[in-house]
């Protein structure tokens, strides 16, 4: 029986890269069956992504050291991963529209990856969580708690074995330790009006502005603030007709859709970081 695996990698571009990549998945009897690459001429890198399947007795080590003479020959940052599904902890407060659909979705096999708890700082979505089979834990945040809540979420992040944080329409700022802490392994939701509308009540602002799309940003967590990486967004056209509660409401819906594609595509080991931008293969 063979067994699926993904060859992540990065590095500077220069000829035989994809032949060594290929010499070596034929010579450990690997078979590609999806191959994705991007040549970045601006920044001189080259970004892959390999889809292959193994015979009975491989395995995600042994390939990975395998591969390490190739990678130090190349200059690679580069990562070999076997099926197993990227471990989810979503972490929200209280709306639950994000929530819900990643819930949806993961239910119906489409997620990608396996949502293993739902961390907030409030009780409200609880019932939700609860109804899904999730662990849910209640981590309050004050001024004057907030490190102790943030170290009890890296409690969590081990003791779970999460491999992404997602955070649902959390409304809490992470420290900058945390970020860097989570980097490259937690995603943030916003809507897309940021920085044009910032503060309470985004979408009466926008309103008032009399705006004709609807967005909403997914992105790598950083310590400056929805500001990381870009991994999807979604947008919306809507028209005069629409006031801030039909706003909201079609907002929620571009969260929900780029969010639930963010994970998907992180799951999938199809994003790869890409200085302060990304490479998605989709």
């Amino acid at each position: 029986m063979s067994h699926p695996f993904t060859l992540t990698l990065s590095c500077a571009e220069r000829p035989g890269i994809v032949h060594a990549v290929s010499s070596f998945l034929f010579e450990h009897g690997c078979d590609i069956v999806e191959h994705q690459q991007f040549d970045d001429p601006l920044r001189g890198q080259l970004f892959l992504r390999t889809a292959f399947v193994g015979a009975e007795d491989s395995d995600v080590g042994r390939l990975s050291r395998a591969f390490g003479a190739v990678a130090d020959e190349f200059g690679m940052s580069y990562r070999v991963a076997g099926d197993q599904p990227e471990r989810v902890l979503v972490m929200v407060s209280k709306l639950g529209h994000c929530l819900n659909d990643l819930v949806f979705r993961w239910r119906a096999g489409n997620l990608g990856g396996e949502l293993v708890a739902v961390v907030s700082n409030h009780e409200d979505l609880r019932p939700m969580a609860e109804a899904a089979g999730l662990p849910f834990v209640h981590v309050p945040v004050t001024p004057t708690t907030k490190g102790d809540a943030e170290a009890r979420l890296l409690e969590l992040v081990d003791q779970y074995d999460v491999d992404l944080v997602v955070l649902a329409r959390y409304m809490q700022v992470l420290s900058d330790e945390t970020c860097a802490a989570l980097y490259g392994r937690a995603i943030n939701i916003h809507h897309s009006f940021l920085p044009g509308f910032k503060g309470a009540k985004p979408y009466h602002q926008a309103f008032d502005r009399g705006v004709k799309l609807v967005g909403a940003t997914a992105h790598y967590v950083t310590p400056d603030l929805d500001e990381g990486p870009i991994i999807e967004q979604e947008v919306i056209r809507i028209d005069h007709t629409h006031d801030p509660r039909a706003l909201a409401t079609v907002g929620q819906d571009a969260e929900a859709l780029a969010l639930s594609r963010a994970v998907r595509w992180h799951s999938e080991r199809r994003v790869l970081l890409n200085g302060h931008s990304t490479v998605v293969f989709r």
